[in-house]
């Protein structure tokens, strides 16, 4: 057999492979490790960030690309968001040194509430982590946004690893976000 023979079988027996592992598994484990190789396939949205506490006045990327993140999507006014913080806040207590964690509201901050109002929700109701101010909805689309609450866990490499809405339990929100650690 020739080499160029020899090098054309073994491309051929790739594509293969290649097709078996989608056609059985989807492309979702290929498009994993692209994504761990070339980084993700969407730019990190800068967001403005609140002045509560735990949180400094300014902009962040999300995803930040740093580390694993952790995200929140929550309104003052939701009874379920309400219900969640002690767990949020315990995780929190827990993971905080390893996951980057970030409460999103898009609430008109300044209009429907004022900061004041939203530091102290934050407050009455344990937060000390950082809560970023989705303006224009971007962050909310992005992620899939379609009930309150909403858990997002983000790796360090972009990819989300765990998302799901509704009220979660300490144990929940730790496994979800164990999946992107």
């Amino acid at each position: 057999m020739r080499r160029r023979d020899y090098i054309a079988g073994l491309g051929s027996l790739g594509v293969l492979a290649t097709g078996g592992v989608v056609a059985t598994q989807g492309a979702g484990p290929i498009q994993d490790r692209l994504q761990r190789w070339f980084g993700p396939d969407v730019e990190p949205l800068e967001v403005e960030t609140a002045d509560v506490r735990g949180s400094e006045p300014g902009t962040m990327q999300i995803p930040t690309l740093e580390g694993p993140m952790f995200l929140d999507f929550f309104g003052t006014w939701c009874p379920p968001c309400i219900e969640q913080m002690p767990a949020l806040a315990a995780v929190h207590e827990q993971l905080g040194g390893e996951v980057t964690f970030v409460s999103i509201t898009n609430e008109a901050v300044g209009a429907s509430i004022t900061e004041e109002e939203l530091a102290d929700w934050w407050i009455e109701h344990d937060g000390n982590w950082t809560v970023a101010l989705d303006r224009n909805v971007e962050l909310a689309e992005r992620y899939g946004l379609s009930g309150y609450p909403l858990a997002v866990a983000i790796d360090e490499y972009g990819v989300v690893q765990w998302s799901e809405t509704g009220v979660k339990t300490e144990a929940e929100l730790i496994d979800g976000i164990e999946q992107a650690l």
